[in-house]
């Protein structure tokens, strides 16, 4: 998609990704903006650490299922074509956050994110075909996967997380987020739009951080969902660990 104003960098598993790409599809409603959803795997980012030392209990059966459904998404991407991406992300991210609370272990639940249970239904809502679920354990994919989530380092630097977004590519500014923990109005959304593209636009741009954020506003984590959400304290942990 050469042609694209932003390239997305997306772990399907990530609820701030998916709150980012719920406010950039806000946006794309408004504005003439082309999109390129691109890969960038929590697991592979991690693969240095110790799971049991650094992270809660079922983030590595998270992380884990999240890059068995990029391989999804790369063989998707490549028998059916780039905007194909867009669609299943959309469809995964709504069927993993926007529904109710789901009941069983956390491990449990993220785990089962990455099974032909999970993905079959949600592809043939879709359209596409149930065999794509055949490379959720092709590991012949993740090289795709790999590739990208290096590509989007090389662009931001190492010591970040998802999503990344890349501005006016190839160069243009990228850098990782924005963070947001609930979804803008319409209104709101292009209006923060307008201020991260004017951030981004500016070369000398690096970082806009703070450590104090609320919980993510996702209805499957227990949040409203809605651009109201509720107000709450969220120590995110050390920003070496890619969540």
């Amino acid at each position: 998609m050469a042609d694209a104003d932003i390239h997305f960098y997306f772990d399907p598993v990530c609820p701030f990704a998916w709150m980012t790409s719920k406010w950039v599809r806000k946006v794309q409603a408004q504005r003439d903006y082309r999109v390129d959803w691109r890969f960038i795997s929590l697991r592979l980012l991690n693969a240095h650490v110790d799971y049991g030392e650094h992270f809660p209990p079922g983030y590595e059966a998270g992380h884990a299922a999240g890059l068995r459904l990029l391989r999804m998404a790369a063989r998707t991407r490549a028998e059916f074509g780039r905007d194909a991406v867009g669609t299943l992300y959309a469809a995964l991210g709504a069927h993993i956050f926007d529904g109710e609370p789901p009941t069983g272990s956390d491990a449990a639940v993220r785990e089962a994110r990455g099974t032909r249970e999970f993905v079959e239904p949600v592809l043939a809502q879709i359209g596409l075909p149930t065999a794509l679920a055949d490379s959720l354990d092709d590991l012949g994919w993740d090289t795709d996967v790999q590739a990208e989530t290096d590509e989007a380092l090389t662009l931001t630097g190492k010591d970040v997380g998802t999503p990344i977004l890349h501005f006016e590519p190839p160069g243009g500014v990228a850098f990782f987020g924005p963070v947001i923990s609930r979804l803008p109005s319409d209104e709101q959304a292009a209006e923060l739009w307008d201020h991260v593209v004017g951030l981004a636009r500016f070369p000398g741009f690096s970082e806009l951080k703070r450590s104090l954020r609320e919980r993510v506003q996702l209805r499957a984590l227990g949040g409203r969902g809605d651009e109201a959400g509720v107000q709450e304290d969220w120590h995110g942990g050390s920003r070496r660990l890619k969540r």
